[in-house]
């Protein structure tokens, strides 16, 4: 048998049932790590290698928590977890993230990041808490601000530097290309944004600690309401860490387990994946029936008609 066999099963296959017939089908992949990047269990291909994108941003703040940028500057957990967030622009998410460049005397208009449709600042950014603790490290570190999101910028380098550490891999065989927000994001294959999240979830490291707390005691900064790192972080009371990525990405880590689960569906469909991370959790046993009912009713019924509907689960390796 191959090594690349042996790293496949069965993939997922996500229905969109309107009043009981498939309208259409998505195709997910998944992978479950311990925090030694071992593959525990999978479902299609876990070398599947894809951006990462938003799913990236705890490590991304790291570079904050590792470098004395949160001391410095007297920021705390809600800063913290702004800077891990893809939220939703409201005041409460402008205000969190305005005030790390506040403490960091530095202004509004140092943001990269766009100003999107029908806004006014580009605070109102998805990404703009992670901006904000960018430009906070390149500030205390008296780095240029004005070129905070080149490749290689002092704190994309030190960004790059602290996954790449955490992975065991040398920075330099890591594909980069710039995310929507400006910022560089990187490709991996899906048991390495497993490990990562296994690693990040395992307790075994004071920063990544700090970070896993400031995430699931503010949910609510992570994404928003409704959002579904916010629910399902809300739901299960601490016991789960999780952030979604743009095309068809989730991660999600068992906290205090060092067990990392990691999906991309492959046409990018933000609704299939949820679905998956709803079923797979499930099969884990890492949420309850009643946090697994909960989430179903709101991920998965998706009107009176449609509904979606998750066949194939991971296998053992």
């Amino acid at each position: 048998m191959t090594r690349a066999k042996r790293y496949q099963s069965a993939e997922i296959q996500v229905q969109l049932l309107r009043e009981g017939i498939v309208e259409s089908v998505h195709v997910a992949h998944a992978v479950v790590c311990d925090s030694r990047g071992r593959m525990l269990s999978v479902a299609g291909n876990g070398e599947l290698a894809t951006f990462i994108r938003s799913s990236l941003k705890p490590f991304q703040a790291l570079a904050a928590a590792a470098s004395g940028t949160l001391e410095r500057f007297g920021l705390d957990d809600r800063d913290l977890a702004i800077m891990c967030a893809s939220h939703q622009g409201t005041m409460e998410h402008v205000r969190q993230a305005f005030h790390i460049l506040w403490k960091a005397e530095l202004e509004p208009t140092m943001l990269r990041c766009p100003i999107p449709e029908g806004r006014k600042s580009p605070l109102e950014h998805n990404c703009s808490g992670k901006h904000a603790g960018m430009l906070a490290v390149c500030q205390q570190r008296n780095w240029p601000l004005d070129s905070y999101l080149h490749r290689n910028h002092p704190v994309q380098v030190l960004i790059l530097n602290l996954f790449s550490e955490l992975l065991g891999m040398p920075a330099d065989e890591f594909i980069a290309a710039h995310d929507d927000c400006g910022a560089p994001t990187y490709m991996m294959p899906l048991h390495q944004m497993a490990a990562l999240f296994a690693k990040l979830a395992s307790g075994d490291n004071v920063d990544m600690e700090r970070i896993i707390r400031a995430m699931t005691h503010y949910p609510e900064l992570v994404g928003g309401e409704g959002a579904f790192d916010t629910e399902l972080m809300r739901r299960s009371e601490g016991a789960l860490v999780s952030k979604s990525g743009a095309e068809g990405v989730q991660c999600i880590g068992r906290v205090g387990q060092g067990l990392g689960l990691a999906i991309k569906v492959t046409d990018g469909a933000k609704r299939a994946k949820y679905a998956v991370a709803v079923q797979l959790l499930k099969q884990l046993g890492w949420i309850t029936p009643d946090v697994a009912e909960a989430l179903s009713e709101h991920y998965t019924s998706l009107s009176d008609y449609k509904r979606l509907d998750v066949q194939g689960e991971l296998e053992l390796m």
